[in-house]
């Protein structure tokens, strides 16, 4: 086996059952590549060789048993804004630096159980705000395709540690794209599923209705084996859905003949790159001669105003969710003050970074009195509007299909003195999270070298349909198996 940093989930799994390796080996080896090629990619956070190598002891330990399930030794990697009882968890912010969270996420429990050994936690933008993981509070992690380039963001590091071969698979949060922006700049695949098929139990929140779970993977098929393993209700969060999971593995290999397939051309944004237009042109043929009925100028009319209901409906629920970083009940506090109040202003204003505070605030303006109802309540209503229009769009169409971004991935500083020019970079995402449908980003060509990702979104809980449509596309192309030169 000569390269092991680039087997997938299934392929490790083979491995691993036949005994050809054992997962100390595996993870021996995983480590011995994150020693190697991390000091120039930047993804994690935190690596925690001690615990991964007991791990994989006791997963070799079932495998002798003749227990090995699909995630059973195999190495994983996951956001730093998932809780990892005992091991570190910054959010990548100076002010969760030293916090260890005493329970694990509800994915990281399924995780567990199902065998995964823990590489490590990646960097991400902080607090998961932003798209190229330029806001972390400690460093850029960089593409491994181009290392003067961003990873998106702002599951920024498990894009780029699974393209870089430093994990089989990670997971990442996703808020307004942020699994699947930086899957597509990263040449991997990213799932966002259905708002509530995944627990949030354990994820450190940004925006309570927007955020959701899912697996940054090399391939469709390791994505559908991650998603068996963390979906499902959880009694721990209220607002994970009481729906059946099925097997999605089982809705691979099927064809795509007679699918009905929708191009919704708001998605086709004015700036967008001729190289982005032309890789999904291409994609679309492809998609046709897979035997799928393809409809261009779809309309979704509601679409150009998702980036202003974002920016209104995150923030707030952002300035709301981290009032709880006050410098008294966990996290970092300032010292040296009489003034209670002081000392809580300090703590957020040596806590929190710039892109953090610029959200806090527009939170707090958008959500004040004389505001409510002009910002905050019309956004609600017009957000109504957008899932309304997805909801008439599925009653004719098996799944919609849109570039993941309108540019490949940018260089590093380019738009970091450009708030709004950063925001656009998620421009083809948005609608997805503010109308809580799931969506899947694929690799879907290169130009000039650099990673072009393809979208398909479908109804709520229609995660199979996605997989089903995905992995046949992946199948005819061989995206997934072309690897960066680290």
């Amino acid at each position: 086996m000569t390269h092991p940093e680039h087997l997938t989930i299934h392929e490790a799994h083979d491995l691993l059952k036949s005994k050809q390796i054992s997962s100390v080996e595996l993870t021996r080896s995983m480590l011995k590549r994150i020693e190697s090629v991390d000091p120039k990619v930047k993804a994690f956070m935190t690596v925690t060789g001690d615990l991964a190598l007991q791990q994989a002891a006791q997963a070799d330990k079932k495998i002798a048993e003749g227990e090995c399930g699909p995630l059973t030794g195999v190495p994983g990697v996951m956001k730093d804004v998932l809780c990892t009882k005992g091991v570190r968890t910054t959010c990548s912010s100076k002010m969760l630096e030293h916090f260890i969270p005493p329970y694990n996420a509800t994915v990281i429990e399924k995780l567990y159980a199902n065998g995964m050994v823990l590489l490590g936690k990646a960097n991400m933008d902080e607090f998961a705000m932003g798209s190229s993981t330029e806001n972390s509070a400690y460093f850029t992690t960089h593409n491994p395709w181009d290392l003067t380039r961003i990873p998106g963001g702002s599951s920024g590091g498990s894009a780029a540690a699974v393209a870089a071969g430093e994990g089989c698979f990670a997971l990442g949060s996703d808020t307004g794209g942020s699994i699947r922006q930086p899957a597509g700049f990263c040449s991997i695949t990213g799932l966002k599923p259905t708002y509530g098929r995944v627990s949030r139990y354990g994820l450190i929140a940004f925006a309570s209705s927007l955020d959701q779970i899912g697996p940054m993977t090399k391939d469709v098929t390791d994505a559908a084996i991650v998603m068996n393993a963390i979906s499902g209700r959880d009694e721990r969060d209220s607002t994970s859905v009481d729906c059946p999971v099925p097997d999605f593995t089982r809705s691979l290999n099927k064809d795509i003949k007679g699918m009905r397939l929708g191009i919704p051309k708001e998605y086709f944004v004015e700036g967008m790159q001729p190289e982005v237009a032309a890789a999904m042109e291409t994609a679309i043929a492809k998609l046709e001669e897979l035997g799928a009925s393809v409809e261009r100028g779809v309309s979704l009319p509601s679409t150009p105003y998702a980036l202003a209901v974002y920016y209104i409906i995150a923030p707030s629920e952002a300035s709301a969710n981290l009032a709880r970083y006050d410098g008294v009940k966990y996290g970092f506090s300032f010292q040296g003050t009489d003034s209670m109040w002081e000392a809580m202003e300090k703590t957020r204003q040596f806590g929190f970074g710039p892109e953090v505070k610029r959200r806090i605030m527009l939170g707090t303006y958008a959500l004040s009195a004389g505001y409510y109802d002009a910002y905050y309540l019309k956004a609600q209503k017009v957000r109504t509007l957008i899932r309304m229009e997805f909801d008439k769009a599925f009653e004719k169409y098996d799944a919609l299909i849109t570039p993941t971004s309108p540019t490949v991935p940018f260089k590093a500083g380019e738009k970091g003195d450009d708030p709004l020019a950063m925001y656009l970079s998620d421009v083809c995402t948005l609608p997805i999270n503010i109308a809580g449908v799931p969506a899947i980003s694929i690799p879907a060509g290169f130009a000039s070298g650099l990673p072009i990702g393809m979208q398909i979104i479908a109804k709520p809980f229609a995660e199979e349909t996605i997989f089903r449509i995905a992995h046949a596309y992946e199948q005819a192309t061989g995206w997934q198996k072309m690897n960066p030169k680290v």
